[in-house]
C-alpha cells in the first residue's frame, strides 16, 4: 500500500494491549477493518527493541491484511497481532494459552494464525483457549503449515510478473535471488529450482542456509542482503522481514522484477515510484503472499487442500489484472492493487445496508 500505512493514523477499529505478568505475555492485537468480515491475520512473535516498535509493526501489518484479504476475494477483514519477546527463550505453553484467552475475549472480531516466530504447533496450543484460530495441525482439524501455499502463491505471482516483463510466464533460466530462506523462502526455492531457475540465496540464520543447501545443492549462497541486492539478477524475492526496499536499495538493484513473500517491503511512501522510474516491476507483496491466508481461511469452512490450492493458483490472474490496470492508468502496480482492493471493500461492505431477516 502506498498511503497511510506507515503512520499510526491509519483508521484502525480497535487496538488491544495484552499483558499477563505471570507468564510474561506482552502482546498487541490490532483490528484494522471488519468491513468484509472478521479480521483475520497471523500472530508474529518477535524480540522488538521497544513496545513502540511493536505497535508500529502491528499497525502496518494489520492494515496490510485488510488489503490482502480484500484483493484475494475473501470475506474477511484485516487484523494482526504481535507478541513481544524472543520466541526461542520466552515462548511457553502458559504464555500461548494466556494469549489465546485474549484472542477469545474479542469474541470473534479477530481470528489468528501463524506468522514469523509462530508455528502450527503453537496454534494448536492457542486453540485450547479460543476457537478463533486457524493454521492448526491436520491432527487438530486444521489446514497445517500455511507456508506451503504462501510460497506457491509467490511463485504464481512471479510467473505473472515474468509474463508482463518478458512476454512469457516461463522462468527457466532466470536468475532469482531469494533473501530469507525460512518457512516460506525455502519452499519458494524448491519451486524455482524445479522450474529451472538459477537461484541465489542469503539469510542471517546459518541453519536456514544449511537446510536449503542440503535440499538444493545447486543454489548459490552470498554473504548478506547487500550482496544479493547488487547481484546480477532477473528477479529479487524478499522473503525476510519488511522495509527492504528503500532509496539506497532501489538505486543499486539490478533485477527487473521484485516479487517476494515479505510483508511491507516498501520502506516508505514513494519507493514504488522510484522502482517504476527505474523500470523495475514491483509485484505488490500483499497480493502475491496471500496464499497463506487463503489456505487458513479455507479452514474456516472445513479444509480442503486442493480447493485452497485452486484459489491460490488464481493469484496469477489477479496479478495480471493488477499489472494491466497499472499500465492503463499509468500508475505503479501497488497503486493499482490498492484501488482494486478499496473498490471491493466499498462495494461489498455497502451490502450491509440491505437488511436481511
Amino acid at each position: 500500500m502506498t498511503e497511510g500505512v506507515f503512520g499510526r493514523d491509519s483508521g484502525h477499529e480497535q487496538v488491544v494491549f495484552c499483558h499477563d505478568a505471570h507468564t510474561g505475555l506482552k502482546a498487541v492485537i490490532a483490528v484494522h477493518s471488519t468491513a468484509l468480515g472478521p479480521a483475520l491475520g497471523g500472530t508474529r512473535f518477535h524480540a522488538y527493541a521497544s513496545e513502540s516498535d511493536a505497535l508500529d509493526d502491528v499497525l502496518a501489518l494489520s492494515r496490510g491484511m485488510t488489503y490482502k484479504n480484500a484483493l484475494a476475494g475473501l470475506d474477511l477483514g484485516g487484523g494482526k497481532a504481535v507478541i513481544i519477546g524472543d520466541p526461542e527463550t520466552v515462548k511457553s505453553e502458559a504464555l500461548l494459552r494466556a494469549y489465546g484467552r485474549f484472542v477469545q475475549s474479542l469474541g470473534g472480531r479477530y481470528i489468528t494464525a501463524c506468522d514469523v516466530g509462530t508455528y502450527v504447533r503453537d496454534m494448536d496450543v492457542i486453540a485450547r483457549e479460543t476457537r478463533f484460530v486457524t493454521g492448526r495441525s491436520r491432527d487438530d482439524g486444521g489446514a497445517g503449515d500455511s507456508s506451503v501455499l504462501t510460497a506457491y502463491g509467490v511463485y504464481q505471482g512471479m510467473r505473472a510478473s515474468a509474463e508482463h516483463v518478458w512476454g512469457s510466464p516461463e522462468l527457466r533460466g532466470k536468475r532469482v535471488g531469494v533473501e530469507g530462506v525460512g518457512k516460506v523462502g525455502h519452499l519458494l526455492v524448491g519451486h524455482l529450482v524445479e522450474a529451472g531457475c538459477d537461484v541465489v540465496v542469503t539469510d542471517v540464520d546459518e541453519r536456514a542456509i544449511e537446510r536449503v543447501v542440503a535440499a538444493h545443492p545447486s543454489v548459490e549462497v552470498v554473504p548478506g542482503a547487500a550482496a544479493l541486492v547488487g547481484a546480477d539478477l532477473d528477479v529479487f524475492a524478499p522473503c525476510a522481514l519488511g522495509g527492504v526496499l528503500d532509496d539506497d536499495t532501489v538505486a543499486v538493484l539490478r533485477a527487473k522484477v521484485v516479487c517476494g513473500a515479505a510483508n511491507n517491503q516498501l520502506a516508505h511512501p514513494g519507493v514504488e515510484k522510484l522502482l517504476q522510474e527505474r523500470g523495475i516491476l514491483f509485484a505488490p507483496d500483499y497480493l502475491v503472499n496471500a496464499g497463506g491466508v487463503i489456505q487458513v481461511s479455507d479452514e474456516l469452512h472445513g479444509f480442503d487442500f486442493e480447493r485452497a490450492k485452486r484459489k491460490v493458483t488464481a493469484l496469477y490472474d489477479t496479478a495480471r489484472s493488477v499489472f494491466a490496470l497499472a499500465a492503463d492508468e499509468g500508475v505503479p502496480p501497488v497503486t493499482a492493487a490498492d484501488r482494486l482492493a478499496e473498490r471491493r471493500i466499498a462495494e461489498i461492505s455497502r451490502l450491509k445496508s440491505i437488511l436481511t431477516p
